[in-house]
């Protein structure tokens, strides 16, 4: 389901911004879209990190088969996932330290220091800090997650590398800003600064990317 805010964002981005315009004009009818729960979509972020899309993909199905996950899409029950002892998450193909971050999340959610019903009331910072809190979940994992599951409109993240040649490919004929420069140039495009990155993301594969 498209965002409540994605029209007007695309309307202000594409009146003030030219670049945007054009970027927007090649995606039509695309938007971000929310799939599978908070748990779930941030286990699989655990699961992914700095392996290939196919040995990720690999992984995650051979852990969702060891904690009982199923359906489509699929969910996983964080206190079942905390159950799990750990041989049976290295036999899936996890890291020790992975196996470990997956338990932690599980924890937090199971025990309720995640409360996604708690959510909706906090400001992007806050629910970055708790989100961070949880091993293995540092700013950037955060960033994507509110923007890619809370759909959140005006997250913008600086240290993202797609993110920053986009712009520099763009708007600074391929020179990099520092991720302060690059939060000062992205001003411009709050409070739809999520929506501006995505289309962004976008002008360097078409394939919409997903979290």
């Amino acid at each position: 389901m498209k965002p409540t805010y994605w029209d007007a964002a695309t309307v202000a981005l594409g009146r003030g911004d030219p670049v945007l315009r054009r970027l927007m004009a090649a995606a039509p009818g695309a938007h971000l879209a929310r799939r599978g729960d908070p748990f779930t979509t941030l286990a699989r972020a655990i699961v992914g990190q700095q392996i290939s899309v196919k040995a990720a993909q690999s992984i995650w199905d051979r852990f969702v088969a060891a904690t009982g996950g199923g359906g489509q899409p699929v969910t996983l029950d964080p206190a079942r996932v905390g159950r799990v002892r750990m041989p049976t998450l290295r036999r899936a193909g996890l890291s020790e330290r992975k196996a470990n971050y997956l338990r932690d999340l599980a924890r937090h959610f199971a025990g309720g220091a995640l409360d996604p019903r708690a959510w909706p009331a906090l400001d992007d910072e806050t629910l970055i800090a708790r989100l961070t809190g949880v091993k293995g979940i540092g700013r950037w994992t955060a960033e994507m997650f509110l923007i890619f599951h809370e759909l959140r409109p005006d997250v913008f993240p600086v240290y993202d590398i797609g993110l920053q040649k986009a712009v520099a490919l763009h708007y600074r004929e391929g020179e990099r800003m520092a991720p302060s420069e690059l939060r000062a140039f992205g001003a411009r495009w709050s409070p739809y600064r999520s929506v501006a990155t995505w289309y962004l993301w976008r002008s360097l594969d078409p394939i919409p990317v997903e979290y």
